[in-house]
């Protein structure tokens, strides 16, 4: 499983292009991208996913992104509590909710293995969780070397939890992915080295082994 997070690196015409260069290479990946993007990303790759939903319990949505409006465009699901976008437990718990009821898959990100265990045991599950350490998301330093042995505790916790495990940061490399399979990860997610590099089909030709093993 391998998900690609296009984050404030790609807008409009670019996003499109990138998400059509995704498509053709790894049509089972799944793209990340801005909500103004939804649509028109989607017209060249179904696979898409929101980098974030709103909820305001008591529903008054003037700037809000719901989780139905974001189904009723296309969107398959989202990511939710990113690094650069953290939400309380609290917020988790109802967009999780709120995302069951609209039918997106939630991929909720961790940043330790405290937070891993705490979104593991919820009530109601994510569809995946992602194992990012902030201090290398963007670093070129793999988590799949730097943090090897936290990545192996953690699919760990998620054995037979039901919840894919993907690791994130630093990933910039076949290698890196092929370790984090090595570690049992489910799959990666990965941005930098895809959505802000000038040239992202030299790796994305490298990571078609990997589209359908996952």
């Amino acid at each position: 499983m391998i998900v690609i997070n296009f984050k404030s690196y790609k807008f409009g015409k670019e996003a499109v292009k990138l998400a059509g260069m995704i498509r053709r290479h790894l049509p089972n990946a799944i793209v990340c991208v801005n909500f103004v993007d939804i649509i028109s990303v989607g017209e060249v790759n179904k696979k898409v996913y929101s980098q974030h939903v709103n909820y305001n319990r008591d529903g008054r949505g003037t700037g809000y992104v719901y989780s139905n409006a974001l189904k009723s465009v296309g969107t398959k699901g989202t990511l939710l509590n990113h690094s650069e976008h953290r939400i309380s437990l609290d917020k988790i718990k109802d967009r999780l909710v709120e995302c069951k009821k609209s039918g997106l898959e939630v991929i909720l990100c961790a940043a330790n293995m405290r937070e891993v265990k705490i979104f593991s045991k919820l009530n109601l599950k994510p569809y995946a969780i992602a194992f990012e350490d902030p201090k290398l998301i963007g670093s070129g330093k793999s988590i799949t070397e730097h943090k090897s042995k936290d990545i192996v505790k953690f699919v760990r916790i998620l054995k037979d939890s039901g919840i894919k495990s993907l690791c994130g940061a630093g990933i910039s490399s076949a290698l890196d992915v092929e370790k984090a399979r090595e570690l049992g990860c489910d799959g990666i997610l990965i941005a930098s080295a895809i959505a802000k590099v000038k040239n992202p089909e030299k790796l994305l030709v490298e990571l078609r082994k990997f589209d359908k093993k996952w």
